[in-house]
């Protein structure tokens, strides 16, 4: 691990694995946070009115049109879907691995003057669907088995024995 003032970076023998931020002290007493949306993404879609009051709240969102989105669904006066919608979002952009262009895609929709269409959403991040490879298995005819019995048995003594 190679710690430096912004970040720690980790490694797998000499193969580097992950960046984490680092955490900045506030005070003496208080000690800073990193939050990452994906350790507690799992209990958030269990119960996303939590984001509602979350105190690492802005902490929480990965980019800016996550945050923007929040703010825009609980201005039109709806904060259970604004926590909904927006917990679904985050768990397609960990599920999916597509934090960057979903957020762009968001951040377009949100300049449209229009809201994300969760379903929508879904859909075009969906993983391809992949197709099943065929596999051919010939199987050896069972005469050759028949052949193999017949075949006599080295008697159970062991050469190794003799040579001694």
């Amino acid at each position: 691990m190679r710690i430096f003032d912004d970040r720690l970076e980790c490694f797998l023998g000499v193969t580097p694995v992950v960046t984490l931020r680092r955490g900045r002290p506030v005070s003496e007493s208080q000690g800073g946070h990193v939050v990452d949306y994906r350790h507690v993404i799992h209990a958030l879609r269990r119960k996303p009115m939590a984001l509602l009051n979350l105190v690492y709240r802005d902490q929480l969102f990965p980019r800016a049109a996550y945050k923007r989105l929040f703010e825009t669904l609980r201005e039109h006066g709806d904060d259970r879907r604004a926590c909904k919608v927006t917990v679904e979002l985050l768990a397609l952009a960990h599920e999916r691995a597509c934090e960057a262009e979903l957020a762009e895609v968001i951040a377009m929709d949100l300049d449209a003057g229009q809201l994300p269409d969760l379903a929508a959403l879904r859909d075009r991040f969906r993983p391809e669907a992949a197709s099943i490879p065929r596999v051919a298995v010939k199987l050896a005819p069972l005469d050759v088995y028949d052949e193999l019995a017949s075949v006599s048995v080295m008697s159970g003594r062991s050469n190794l024995g003799e040579a001694a």
